[in-house]
């Protein structure tokens, strides 16, 4: 996807987790999944240089599609 593709997304969800230590991020947006639609695009903020890892490989094994970082 490209970055104008993405800027072009349609966010139905954002999950704000800046300021947030590993595992954080990524259970915030465990937490935060469950309150959106299939179809809908959550987007995660975050600091934490593990979360660049965690949520992909979350996403992969929870079989959501990750956009981009």
């Amino acid at each position: 996807m490209t970055i104008e593709e993405l800027k072009n997304t349609d966010v139905t969800k954002t999950v704000d987790t800046r300021g947030t230590a590993c595992p954080g991020p990524l259970l915030e947006a465990k937490k935060a999944i469950g309150t959106i639609n299939s179809g809908d695009t959550m987007e995660v903020l975050s600091a934490d240089e593990g979360a660049r890892v965690d949520i992909p490989k979350w996403c992969s094994k929870q079989d959501h599609e990750y956009l981009s970082t």
